[in-house]
C-alpha cells in the first residue's frame, strides 16, 4: 500500500536532487557524506517531544522521519544517494504516524537504493568501501560517530581482500554547510514567507499586550498566529519578557504578568517548511513609552538601522559589530549610565554590562545556522544570498548603578537581513519598529 511522502517542506523534488548535485560536485567522486537523525527524545514518562528533522538531511532530502541515516557517494557506480529509513510496520504505525518504508524512500524521495537502518553497518561497507575521504557533521551524533568508527574498522580489517577504507574525515561544514550558507531564490521566497507570518504575528503582540493578562498569554497568541497562517510553529522558543524579564537574554518562562506601562521584550519567528525567521521587538505595555523607556529605545533603534545601513558584499560581521559597540558605548554616556572617554570605556569593556551579545549570526534552516565566520583566521566577507541578523541591545540590571528610572529596561531590536548584489533587503521591514509605529498599535 502507498503512503504519503512524510516532508516537513514543500519544496518540489527536482530542488533536493539540484542540491545533492551540487554537494557531489563538492565531494568528487573519491568523497561520502553521511548523516543521521538525531534520536526521539523523552518529554516525560513514555511521551516524546515533537519530532524536528535534521536541518542537514532536510536541506538535502526533505525527508522527516525519525532514525534516517543519509549516504551521499557519488563515486559509487549505482546507488550515489541512499536512504537508511524504519521499514514500514502496520502495528507500529497504528499508534505513530505513517512511515515511507522503504518503497516510499525511493518512489517518493529519489533514493537511488534504501535500506532498513537495520542494515545499516552491513550496507554502509558495502558502498563506501574505495572512497578516499568521509564527510560528516563531527561529534553532533554519537551514534554517527560510532558508525563511522565500525565503519572504518571494518574497512580496515578487509583490506587484504581489496575493501580500501577511507583515509581522510572531514568536517561537514567545508562542504555541506557552506551550501547552505548561500540561499538560493526559493529559500530566499520562503524566508520572506516567514517573515510576513514572523509580522503578523508582532503585530497581534503588541495589540493584545493592551488589555493585560500574562506573558503566557501573548506566547499562545504568537504560536497560534505562526500555525494558522501555515507556519509550523515556532522556529525556536520564544521569549516574552516584560519589565526586568527582558533583561535575561534567554528568558523562556513567559509566566509572568503584564504591567501597563513596562516595556515587553518579545523574540519569535515563525518557521516555514523548515526555515524560520527570527525578530525581536520591544514595546510599552497599553502605554506610550515613557520618556527614560524612549530615550533607551531610540538609542538601540539608532544603532540598528546604522548596522543595517552597513550590511553589503565586502563588509564583515565583525566590522558591524565593532560600530555596535562604538555607537551603543556613546549612547550609554549621553544617557548617563557611563562615565568617561568612549574608546577607554570600549577597551576596558564597560560597556558589556549593558550589551553583552553578538550583533549577528547566520539565519536560515536553523536559527543560528551554519556556517564559518571566519577564513584563515580572519572575518569573511559578507556575499550576496547570505541572510544574517542584527540584533543590537541594551540591558540594564535592576540592581545596575545608574540612574534609578533606567533600572529593569531591557531593549532589543531585531530584523533579518538578505545580502544582495547591490547592498541588502530587510526581509522582515514590515514589523513595526519605530516608536510612532509602535505606539499606534500599544497606546
Amino acid at each position: 500500500m502507498a503512503v504519503a511522502p512524510v516532508s516537513e517542506t514543500a519544496a518540489p523534488r527536482s530542488i533536493f536532487a539540484d542540491r545533492r548535485a551540487q554537494l557531489a560536485e563538492r565531494l568528487g567522486p573519491g568523497g561520502a557524506l553521511l548523516l543521521m537523525s538525531s534520536p526521539e527524545r523523552l518529554r516525560n514518562g513514555d511521551a516524546h517531544y515533537k519530532f524536528r528533522q535534521d536541518s542537514d538531511i532536510l536541506y538535502l532530502t526533505g525527508f522527516a522521519e525519525p532514525g534516517a541515516v543519509v549516504l551521499v557517494r557519488p563515486g559509487h557506480p549505482t546507488t550515489p544517494f541512499v536512504l537508511f529509513v524504519r521499514p514500514r510496520n502496520p502495528a507500529e504505525e497504528t499508534w505513530t504516524g505513517r512511515r515511507a518504508g522503504i518503497e516510499g524512500a525511493v518512489r517518493d524521495f529519489e533514493a537511488d537504493a534504501a535500506f532498513s537502518v537495520d542494515e545499516l553497518d552491513d550496507k554502509l561497507a558495502e558502498i563506501v568501501a574505495g572512497a578516499e575521504e568521509i564527510h560528516y557533521p563531527f561529534g553532533r551524533e554519537p551514534a554517527l560517530d560510532l558508525a563511522i568508527a565500525r565503519l572504518l574498522g571494518r574497512l580496515r580489517a578487509g583490506e587484504r581482500r581489496g575493501r580500501r577504507a577511507p583515509v581522510r574525515l572531514c568536517d561537514a561544514r567545508l562542504t555541506l554547510h557552506e551550501m547552505r550558507l548561500l540561499k538560493s531564490p526559493e529559500e530566499v521566497a520562503v524566508q520572506r514567507r516567514a517573515a510576513a507570518i514572523t509580522a503578523e504575528a508582532h503585530i497581534a503582540a503588541m495589540s493584545a499586550a493592551r488589555g493585560g493578562g500574562s506573558e503566557r498569554e501573548i506566547e499562545a497568541l504568537i504560536d497560534y498566529t505562526f500555525r494558522r497562517r501555515g507556519g509550523t510553529g515556532p522556529g525556536y522558543t520564544t521569549i516574552v519578557g516584560g519589565g526586568a524579564n527582558a533583561t535575561i537574554l534567554h528568558y523562556v518562562e513567559n509566566s509572568a504578568p503584564l504591567v501597563p506601562g513596562q516595556l515587553l521584550l518579545v523574540d519569535a519567528g515563525c518557521e516555514v517548511d523548515g526555515y524560520t525567521a527570527d525578530v525581536t521587538r520591544t514595546f510599552p505595555i497599553g502605554a506610550r513609552f515613557s520618556e527614560p523607556q524612549r530615550r533607551l529605545y531610540e538609542a538601540v533603534l539608532e544603532t540598528q538601522q546604522s548596522a543595517i545601513e552597513a550590511v553589503k558584499p565586502g563588509a564583515t560581521l565583525d566590522a558591524i559589530h565593532e560600530a555596535v559597540i562604538e555607537r551603543l558605548t556613546r549612547h550609554l554616556v549621553a544617557l548617563g549610565l557611563l562615565t568617561g572617554e568612549v574608546p577607554a570605556l570600549i577597551a576596558s569593556g564597560a560597556y558589556k554590562a549593558f550589551y553583552m551579545h553578538r550583533t549577528s549570526h547566520w539565519l536560515g534552516m536553523d536559527v543560528h545556522d551554519v556556517g564559518f565566520y571566519a577564513e584563515r583566521g580572519t572575518a569573511r566577507a559578507l556575499v550576496p544570498g547570505m541572510v544574517l541578523t542584527i540584533e543590537p541591545g541594551l540591558y540594564v540590571a535592576e540592581d545596575a548603578a545608574v540612574p534609578a528610572e533606567y533600572r529593569g529596561l531591557g531593549v532589543r531590536i531585531e530584523d533579518d537581513i538578505l545580502v544582495t548584489d547591490t547592498g541588502h533587503e530587510n526581509l522582515t521591514l514590515d514589523t513595526p519598529k519605530t516608536v510612532a509605529e509602535i505606539e499606534k498599535l500599544t497606546a
